[in-house]
């Protein structure tokens, strides 16, 4: 076959295929229906034969979207309408109608990670909140201090504490709103000096610094005496996070009792507590002032009871699953009326 007629072959079967191809897409365009518009395509299916009572009815979303962590809540006793909290990524938040809806009233602050917050309960108008998520999982964001409000969240003013980054725990004296406690963990990643039991006499104006082991420990949890302000309990909790590693417990751990209004501290050793190294306590005091609760991080550690204001103690729950993952799952709550209750998460 000659160079010329087999070019002229090779031409003609591509024109037929061609033509074949466009009768295929043709009749493809003919069989298949019409795209419809992007917004009839998402809007919701309307159901056959509609009742003509429903016909007004027009379907929005409402939930649940990604909601996050929480670590702090607080309440106002005998207004079973206010509350407020704190998320590790999205502020702080408050209901006024007993939880059925909530506003966000911490967009305009300096960070969004809560780490605890506290209502004054001689004043409601008053929260303090701590900012830096003290759970430290490895992609925690951290805070910028301690905020203060005096008109239930309307404005807000840092108060100071700024390089603690992570704060356990914010406690306010029951009978005078100016005398507030932190916990302020510290730097999760790197030591720093910042960090400890923290105390102020004048609503956050000035700090002391009343507790501190070293660089490496923080504070991570503090407890009233209810009848009592002037008696609390704290804890320190040495601990490092790494992107790929924690580092939970050492020597720097330790419970401690202060019967001073904080001035000074007894470290609770012995005497039914377990040997250590410790790693993160949690501490609550109960409607009775001698009943005292502690979970503790350690080999042989749960939950402890005493019944002597922390003279002795006694192991009364050592189920492990109480402590697993202890750096995040260390919370324990009295029952504010009944000794006998008590909540751990």
């Amino acid at each position: 076959m000659s160079q010329s007629k087999l070019i002229s072959n090779l031409a003609l079967v591509a024109a037929l295929s061609f033509s074949c191809s466009l009768s295929a897409q043709k009749s493809e365009r003919e069989r298949k229906p019409p795209e419809k518009p992007a917004a009839e395509e998402n809007a919701a299916p309307t159901p056959k034969n509609e009742d003509p009572l429903f016909k007004g009815m027009k379907y929005r979303v409402i939930g649940p979207f990604r909601g996050g962590r929480s670590l702090t809540a607080a309440g106002i006793p005998g207004d079973p309408n206010t509350y407020y909290f704190g998320a590790t990524g999205g502020g702080v938040w408050k209901s006024t109608d007993g939880a059925l809806t909530w506003t966000s009233v911490f967009d305009k602050e300096g960070t969004s990670s809560i780490g605890s917050l506290a209502v004054a309960p001689s004043d409601p108008n008053i929260v303090y909140v701590g900012t830096g998520e003290a759970c430290i999982r490895g992609n925690i964001s951290h805070g910028d201090g301690v905020y203060k409000t005096l008109d239930g969240g309307k404005t807000w003013k840092n108060i100071g504490l700024r390089d603690s980054r992570a704060i356990g725990k914010v406690m306010v004296n029951p009978n005078n709103a100016d005398i507030v406690f932190v916990a302020a963990l510290g730097h999760p990643f790197g030591p720093n000096t910042e960090r400890g039991i923290f105390r102020s006499m004048d609503g956050g104006k000035n700090w002391e610094k009343v507790l501190y082991k070293d660089e490496n420990t923080g504070g991570i949890d503090i407890a009233f005496d209810p009848h009592n302000a002037n008696i609390l309990f704290a804890s320190l909790w040495q601990v490092r996070r790494s992107s790929w590693n924690l580092s939970s417990g050492g020597p720097g751990s330790g419970l401690y009792r202060s019967n001073d209004a904080g001035a000074t501290w007894k470290r609770l050793e012995e005497h039914g507590l377990p040997k250590g190294p410790y790693g993160r306590f949690g501490v609550a005091v109960s409607a009775n002032s001698d009943r005292i609760y502690a979970l503790i991080e350690a080999h042989e550690g749960g939950l402890y009871r005493s019944d002597d204001a922390g003279e002795t103690w006694e192991l009364v729950n050592g189920n492990r699953s109480y402590q697993q993952r202890a750096w995040y799952y260390m919370h324990v709550i009295a029952d504010p009326q009944d000794p006998d209750t008590v909540y751990i998460a």
